[in-house]
Order: C-alpha cells, then structure tokens, then sequence
C-alpha cells in the first residue's frame, strides 16, 4: 500500500501527465494505472479532480475524454450534455452533439403546425412518445428530451446521429424536467456572480518575487522600479516560505540578505477561493497582502487588500442574478425611514418562511437581522461589513401573512467594528431582539 507522502507526489504526476495528453484522447484508470506504475484507486483519483478542473469529462457512451479547459463564468448557457445530467437521463442518439450549446428549451404540448414556429435550431423540445415530433424537431435543428422514461423509433435515432443532435430521454415527466432544467440555470446565474481570486489573478501581470538570498538592496530597487511594497519569497520549487515588505529592510545594509526579516510561513489563499473568503481571511488576520497558490502550492500570484475591495464593489454594482435562499427572504422587505432619518424596514411574512408548525422559522429571523445589520451598518458608516458574533433572544412566534419591522439601532461603531441592536416586532409587540458585531472588510 502506498504511503500517505507517496500517493500525493503520485497525485500530482497524475494529473500533471493527463494535462499534458492532447485533446480528445481517451482516458482509462486502468491504462492509467499501468502507465504511472500506480493503483487503480490513486489512478481513479486523479481523474476525478481532473474532472472537477474541467480538463477531462466523461461522455456516455464515449468514455473519459481529455477536453480544453473552457474559461469559468463566460457564460450561463447550458449544453445538451448538461441537460443529461440535470434530468439523469440517458442519450438514444446523437451523442456527438452532446457539446452543442443550448439557447431555448420549448415544451411540446400543442399540435405539430403550431409547434413548428417555436422549435429553432439549437433548442431543445421537451415532449413525450411522439415520433413525429421527434423527427420534426431534429429536422428543425433542434435536439429532444423524450419524458416519462419513454424511447424513440429507430429513424429517430438514426437521424439524430447522422445531424448530432442528441434525442434524450428522461424518467421525469414534463414539468419536473423544466423545472429541473430552469433551477439549474438560475444556479448558473448566481454562480457566475460570484467571483473567485482566479478572477482577479488570471488578469494580473507576472508577480515579482524574491529568494531567501535575496538581498535588502535588491528588495528595494524591485520595489522602486515596480511600484509594489510587499514581495513573496519563494524557494527553488516557487513555494511560498515567506513574505516580506519594503518597510522592513529601509534600516538595514543593501547587501544584508532578507533572510531573517522576512515573516515566514505566511497564510496563503488557492485559485478557488471566493473573493469573500479571501476578504474575510485578509480582514481576520490584519494582512494586506495574500499570495496565492495553486494544487501544487506553488505561487501563481497574489492580491493586495486594495483589489479585492475593489473587485467586491464592482460586483455590487451588477445587477442582481439569479434567487439565493437570502434573496428570496429578503426581496419582500421594504426599506424606509422614520421622521428621525432613522432605517428600518416592514415586510410580510410568506409561507416559504415557515415551519412545519406554521410560525416564522427562527434561521429566517436571523436572516431578516442580519441583513438589516449590514444595511444599517453600511448606511451609518459606508463601509462593508462581515458578521463576527451574534446574540438572539426569540420572544414570541409570528404566523404566516403577519406583518413585521426589523429597527436596527447602533450602539457602538469605530473604524474596524460596529455593534448593533436589532428588534423585530409585530403590531408593537417584541417578537425576536438580537445584537450583533459587525466587522467592517474595509479595513484591517
């Protein structure tokens, strides 16, 4: 059996050796295996995460295929092979054109003559055990996804093979299917919203970096001649084993090596973190300065504090995508504010927001304050903030369709936090009351 150190050095030549196949060869575990001198287990591993980083799929009937990497986030459209998988269905004919780009789906529940004017081509026709249709749609140069676990004629598939237009068939009947199909591009939606450091990193020139011999002097003519004030220190591998900053060398000799000034272990953030989570993490440990590494961990960039608050306010700015569990919650509350100036907000409380004993969910009264905190906090100071700690008392239950106002009330507020009182009430009457700290992503 393969050691814990062995099996990732094998990892990594695994996936280095599948990167490098050309595209479109196939793939085996077991060929694999045999070919890296590995078990199938370590061999099986490898292409799952090359599965998971775009560079392979596997198609059915095909088998593992090495494919190019598509770029993440350029685009919301689903493909003919993600519909396969969203609606566990399997293919009956046109697998090679499993890849072709989805623009419409159109549900076929009319007669052929008024169907005809909605079926384009790169669309999919959604309709039960009717061949006609089948043969019409593909001929339209649309693919189709046969409901009810239903088949298709042999023509069919035979004319879906010879046009690649995939003929799919699927268990589920009609209205799951499109209902399956519309969540899953919605969750595109909210995922292309979200942004990645790969984001910011992949537009970045080539970082400047340093060596543990490095001297003081060359830290500062790097630093003059790229206008940058904190460098990584790498090793002979590119592997993070420091970092060091301008300031920290002003009082010594030029030809004093950075080796001893230089904070070593620094914490680092992977190609796949959000941007969120690296603020948060700059935020937390008072750095403003992060490099970034990739599976290997070595350096592939970095990101100053500056930019990722740049790149979140950005972000802010686009229109809202998609229906999150919080977007949903809190799309039904008004904003207005008292004859003070004072925020608060008034909303009605909707069945989804329920439990099963018909009262508001206490997670959903966490929601509605926590919201209302970062809203107030926001219009008080200007600044973002991420909750740090949060008390709640639940007071009394609220039922379906009763009205509530959530009044935030600062309490304290200084450059890095801000403490809040939040009160929900009900006709006047205290229903939740919570106080949170807040801390603001704007400064460390």
């Amino acid at each position: 059996m393969e050691n814990q150190g062995d099996a990732v050095t094998k990892h990594e030549q695994l996936l280095q050796h599948i990167e490098n196949l050309k595209v479109g060869a196939k793939i085996s575990v077991r060929k694999l295996a045999r070919e890296m001198a590995v078990s199938e287990g370590t061999a099986y591993r490898a292409v799952k995460e090359a599965e998971n980083l775009g560079i392979v799929i596997t198609k059915e009937r095909i088998g593992t295929v090495r494919v190019e990497k598509k770029p993440r986030g350029i685009s919301e459209q689903l493909t003919f092979g993600d519909v396969v998988d969203i609606v566990e269905g399997h293919v009956l004919g046109g697998a090679n054109g499993l890849d072709k780009p989805l623009h419409k789906y159109v549900i076929g529940a009319m007669k052929i003559d008024a169907m005809i004017r909605y079926i384009d081509a790169d669309s999919l026709l959604i309709v039960g055990n009717r061949d006609d249709v089948h043969s019409l749609a593909l001929e339209q140069g649309a693919g189709v996804l046969v409901t009810g676990g239903f088949g298709t004629s042999r023509e069919v598939k035979d004319l879906a093979d010879k046009l690649d237009l995939p003929v799919i068939s699927s268990r589920h009947d009609t209205f799951t299917v499109a209902y399956m199909i519309n969540r899953a591009i919605f969750d595109r939606l909210i995922k292309k919203k979200i942004m990645l450091v790969e984001d910011i990193v992949d537009r970045k020139p080539r970082i400047n970096t340093l060596k543990i011999s490095s001297t003081a002097g060359e830290l500062l003519r790097l630093s003059k001649e790229s206008g940058e004030q904190r460098f990584p220190v790498t090793d002979e591998w590119n592997r993070v084993i420091g970092i060091i900053g301008r300031r920290d060398v002003e009082d010594l000799p030029e030809d004093q090596t950075i080796e001893k000034m230089m904070v070593r272990g620094p914490i680092t953030a992977g190609l796949q973190t959000s941007l969120a989570s690296a603020a948060q993490i700059m935020m937390w440990e008072g750095i403003d300065f992060l490099p970034i590494i990739d599976r290997n961990r070595k350096l592939v960039g970095s990101l100053t504090r500056k930019e990722v608050l740049q790149s979140l306010r950005d972000v802010r700015n686009q229109p809202q995508l998609g229906e999150t569990f919080d977007h949903l919650i809190w799309n039904g509350f008004a904003e207005e504010r008292s004859e003070e100036g004072k925020l608060f907000f008034h909303g009605f409380i909707t069945p989804q927001m329920a439990t099963d004993l018909g009262t508001i969910s206490e997670g959903v009264i966490s929601t509605l304050m926590m919201h209302s905190a970062f809203k107030a906090a926001k219009d008080i100071t200007g600044s973002d903030h991420v909750l740090d700690n949060m008390s709640t008392y639940f007071v009394r239950p609220v039922q379906i369709e009763d009205s509530v106002i959530v009044r935030p009330r600062l309490l304290e507020s200084s450059r890095r936090t801000c403490k809040l009182e939040i009160e929900i009430t009900h006709h006047d009457t205290l229903v939740a009351k919570s106080v949170l700290m807040l801390q603001s992503i704007d400064h460390g």
